[in-house]
């Protein structure tokens, strides 16, 4: 067992996480160490029109860009037929047409947006930049991963987070702007980097910018299907919070997104070891061997028990660190924790069986888990609100989440076929 287990974990995979782990824990504890300074200068009302522009930006990310990225890193595995930097070209192609008809559409309904919101229409068109100028940095991102250039990854996250909070803090305490003086970091930060993402695949010749019909079309078959499953996460995300908003109070959705912020210190674990976790397992898959196919199984089920035990620790430590760490207004925000970390540690659980999705190319499934999933949400969020309050929806974002990732484990099964039982892994 032991020497599977090691044999599993190469040093590639391990020097890949570590550094993932490293970075992403350093760039998540930027604007986590930001926490004190925002719930002391921002009211609680302040702080959910925060989270009304990260919960716009979640909505529309799906149709910027139309998730091609994860296109261009299933293709990368596959250049003896693809010419991958022309492929990157028509991808950025897609972006710029997609996002600007999401403008259209934002500058026609700016007024129901708004009013569903809470959110300005004066300050709509900060969403449709900021998504646009993120999906360029999601490809640069997306080609040093399947690179393994773990180090270039993580140092590019960091320093744009660097810029992100010390814009942030300059434009909220010392030109005192408030609320919109965090959208305005954010913003600023986000497309200094894409201008920076976009230098880089130009100097490395990263990109063609020639036009090709079947890359289009290809690009579209795998990002199209998975617009519905990445809008599902997006309700998932701001479900809550926009119920919240309309039944409770947008204060106690400021309270609400700052438990939500230290329950999801989870997925940013989670997220960094898929990081390296994802061309690990697409090299391995290849090979199409049960042996490494049981040694993979083995460890898919320590990293589940591992995240569920890490969650319940965050959630246990809360209520002591944030009663400290916090003003006076926000200290509430504990209860949710729990919760929210239990929530991830499921995310992270479907992170390690939706990759056999990816890899098989059977996107389509997706459609169908999207739906499904984004109807329970909204429901669980409904009437748990109604019966609890805003802990209701920490509950009901929970539930989701467990009921996500044993759906799309069940058809990860169907796609590619694991060895997931575990009395004869055992034996």
């Amino acid at each position: 067992m032991k020497n599977h287990i090691t044999r599993l974990l190469d040093n590639s995979l391990l020097k890949n996480t570590g550094i993932y782990t490293i970075t992403n824990i350093i760039n998540v504890s930027i604007p986590f160490f930001m926490l004190p300074i925002l719930t002391r200068y921002l009211s609680p009302e302040g702080y959910g029109m925060v989270s009304m522009f990260t919960l716009l930006i979640t909505l529309i990310a799906p149709f910027t860009g139309l998730n091609v990225h994860g296109a261009i890193a299933r293709q990368y595995y596959n250049q003896e037929k693809v010419d991958i930097w022309s492929y990157t070209g028509n991808a950025l192609g897609i972006l710029l047409l997609s996002s600007s008809m999401v403008g259209v559409i934002f500058y026609i309904f700016a007024g129901l947006i708004a009013n569903i919101t809470s959110f300005p229409v004066q300050m709509l068109w900060t969403v449709v930049v900021f998504s646009f100028c993120q999906f360029v940095i999601n490809i640069i991102m997306t080609i040093w991963q399947v690179q393994k250039k773990s180090i270039y990854y993580g140092f590019f996250n960091i320093f744009k987070s660097l810029s992100n909070i010390g814009l942030s803090i300059v434009l909220v305490i010392s030109i005192g702007l408030g609320w919109q003086g965090r959208v305005y970091g954010q913003l600023i930060a986000t497309i200094i980097f894409s201008g920076i993402a976009i230098y880089y695949l130009i100097k490395n010749k990263w990109v063609k910018f020639n036009i090709n019909k079947e890359y289009i079309v290809n690009a579209l078959r795998y990002g199209v299907p998975l617009v519905p499953h990445a809008l599902s996460g997006s309700i998932i995300s701001m479900t809550d919070r926009l119920f919240i908003t309309n039944m409770v109070g947008l204060s106690a959705t400021g309270v609400y997104t700052v438990g939500y912020q230290v329950g999801s210190i989870i997925n940013i674990l989670a997220m960094s070891f898929n990081n390296a976790y994802v061309p690990w397992l697409y090299e391995r898959l290849k090979k199409n061997e049960y042996k490494t196919k049981v040694n993979i199984v083995k460890f898919t089920y320590i990293y589940f028990v591992s995240i569920i035990l890490i969650a319940i620790l965050l959630g246990m430590m809360a209520p002591y660190f944030l009663k400290l760490f916090l003003g006076k207004s926000f200290e509430e925000s504990s209860v949710y924790v729990i919760w929210i970390a239990l929530g991830y540690s499921f995310q992270g659980m479907y992170f390690m069986v939706v990759n056999y999705i990816f890899y098989a190319e059977k996107t389509k499934y997706l459609a169908m888990v999207t739906f499904i999933t984004s109807i329970v949400n909204i429901v669980l969020n409904y009437y748990f609100i109604k019966i609890y309050g805003a802990i209701g929806a920490a509950q009901a974002t929970t539930i989701t989440y467990l009921f996500k990732f044993l759906f799309v484990w069940y058809l990860s099964h169907k796609s590619w076929e694991m060895p997931w039982n575990l009395k004869a892994i055992v034996k």
